[in-house]
């Protein structure tokens, strides 16, 4: 394949549109011009050495595009482009969610407003500006997209790309025919936002093996809860991508999918267990993904791929229908939250998927930087099972229960995992050596239920302790990771490092991926915001302004 860009399909989509009404970023200004040279990228180093997406010759998107004469806000939502904010209308799928006979809800009523630079618009008019570029050929260029790189990354396991297409027909419909409602942005909030699922969750018709060998036959009969709610705000599903076996490493790599490789360098992880979907949103092949996170499993991707991820305070986002579900006292721990490539999508996402639980987070207050407090740590304090971190993470942050053996026998014979490790070592083993290894460790610890305990009660404490020290208007910038996106399998000699992410699952305290650029290496740094309980808006609103400040995403080699 040609090492040169490959002009990326929606280019000839807007291909008659004004520059600067196609290039637009951050406050509508236009985009600096970025320079197309196929043999070096910004950071002097050749594709070829890149080893990511970029090295094979595949093309990337433009970082924002809207259709002719009309705002960022209003957009349409491209491969390389934000989506919009909540009072944004979009092109997409109205259609109810499988197995839903019940039509979208409407929004509530405070939300329902129209954006200033449409309020003169009569019935026409809108109908018309919605559907500058049509539903239809946004879903297909992100189909051609996930096509063009998914061979290099193995992102996305399994797809739906038929029926995409077919929900983007009938809203494009939908919009040419129906009532020019000013309310109609607010019942979809995500019409035609093309969107990604971590297979873990369940999406109709897709497998749910969550990487287990003994469920590869299992296809989801229904749809989990924040599905079903993102698919009625009128989101489209592509499809389901990788994950770890039982979610529970950081590395996403199992017997049914096989390896997910970093857009950024073909030889790194995307870590885990949400890796599939922080791969598929850096190499632009999907809007939002749908992540959990029990020890880091959104932030740690989302760092990796350098892109957003936010663990939700415990309790707002329901965990429903996905497999392997938390019991017991890790309920606490596991939390289903938004990934995006952009910071301001994280709220419109996180309102969908919270659905009433959102009145218990403070997302409509404003925000001022001024009066936020800020605590930083550089590291956790040292450990001979952790990693340091590196010098350049704290360069740029300087800047600025069910138990899981059990779970390994599901859909077939109970597991031993000692008899596992020993299959494993001769190559008979359906498990991945993370998965025997956590079986292990659990079965030690159940030998020491008195210290289980004391481990509990000292979590306890040190909440007590977080939310005393950040309160109401406080924000921890901490490192979300000690290392940058590791090479494959190292993560097995260093297996405690998901403990920089960890901690706050634990401690049940929203916390906010945020990307900080690329390193020497052309790989992503990022940081995490950490706030009280409750207090997601602070980290969001962080997040936002880091985005200006650090420049977000950057997509595969153009770095």
């Amino acid at each position: 394949m040609s090492r040169s860009y490959l002009r990326h399909p929606i280019e000839r989509l807007c291909a008659q549109s004004d520059p600067e009404d196609r290039l637009l970023h951050g406050d509508g200004q236009p985009l600096p011009e970025r320079e197309a040279s196929p043999s070096r990228s910004s950071t002097g180093r050749s594709r070829g050495q890149l080893g990511g997406i970029a090295a094979a010759g595949l093309g990337p998107a433009p970082q924002a595009v809207t259709a002719p004469g009309r705002g960022r806000l209003s957009g349409q939502p491209l491969p390389g482009a934000r989506f919009a904010k909540p009072h944004t209308p979009h092109v997409g799928s109205a259609a109810a969610p499988h197995g839903s006979t019940a039509g979208p809800p409407c929004a509530p009523p405070s939300r329902c407003a129209v954006p200033e630079q449409r309020s003169g618009q009569s019935g026409p008019e809108r109908r018309a500006a919605r559907q500058k570029v049509a539903c239809i050929e946004v879903v297909e260029a992100y189909v051609e997209r996930i096509k063009e790189v998914n061979p290099l990354i193995n992102a996305v396991v399994k797809d739906r790309f038929e029926e995409a297409l077919q929900e983007a027909r009938q809203v494009d419909k939908l919009l040419s025919e129906g009532p020019a409602d000013d309310c109609l942005e607010e019942k979809f909030p995500l019409l035609g936002v093309p969107i990604t699922v971590k297979e873990a969750f369940s999406l109709y018709g897709m497998p749910n093996t969550s990487g287990l060998v003994n469920r590869r036959n299992v296809i989801a009969t229904s749809d989990a809860t924040v599905v079903s709610r993102l698919k009625q705000a009128g989101a489209i599903p592509l499809g389901v991508t990788n994950c770890s076996e039982l979610c529970m490493w950081y590395e996403s790599s199992n017997r049914v999918y096989g390896r997910t490789n970093n857009p950024y360098d073909l030889q790194r992880i995307v870590g885990g267990s949400s890796g599939g979907e922080g791969c598929v949103l850096a190499a632009a092949c999907s809007v939002v993904g749908v992540g959990s996170d029990i020890g880091g499993s959104i932030r740690m991707p989302a760092f990796f791929n350098g892109v957003f991820g936010h663990k939700p305070t415990t309790g707002v986002v329901p965990n429903d229908g996905q497999f392997p579900n938390a019991y017991g006292v890790r309920t606490s721990y596991l939390c289903t939250g938004p990934m995006c490539r952009y910071a301001e999508d994280l709220e419109p996402v996180l309102r969908v998927m919270a659905g009433p639980g959102v009145s218990k987070l403070k997302l409509n207050e404003k925000v001022s930087l001024e009066q936020i407090k800020f605590h930083c740590m550089d590291h956790d304090g040292g450990s001979i099972f952790v990693s340091p971190v590196d010098k350049e993470i704290l360069q740029v942050q300087k800047k600025e229960a069910q138990r899981f053996t059990d779970l390994l026998g599901d859909h077939g014979k109970p597991v031993w995992p000692l008899w596992e490790l020993m299959k494993w070592l001769v190559g008979l083993s359906s498990h991945t050596l993370p998965a025997i290894a956590l079986g292990l460790t659990e079965k030690l610890v159940n030998l020491n239920l008195s210290g289980k305990a004391k481990l509990v009660s000292m979590g306890k404490s040190l909440q007590e302790e977080m939310e005393a020290l950040l309160g109401p208007d406080g924000v921890l910038l901490y490192p979300s990771h000690p290392t940058i996106a590791p090479k494959h399998h190292s993560p097995m000699c260093m297996p405690f490092n998901f403990a920089y992410t960890a901690i706050f699952n634990v401690l049940g305290l929203p916390v906010t991926q945020c990307p900080l650029g690329l390193g020497s290496e052309g790989l992503p740094l990022g940081i995490q915001l950490v706030a009280a309980s409750y207090n997601d808006h602070l980290t969001l609103a962080v997040a936002r302004y880091l985005e200006k400040a650090f420049g977000g995403w950057v997509l595969p080699g153009e770095g």
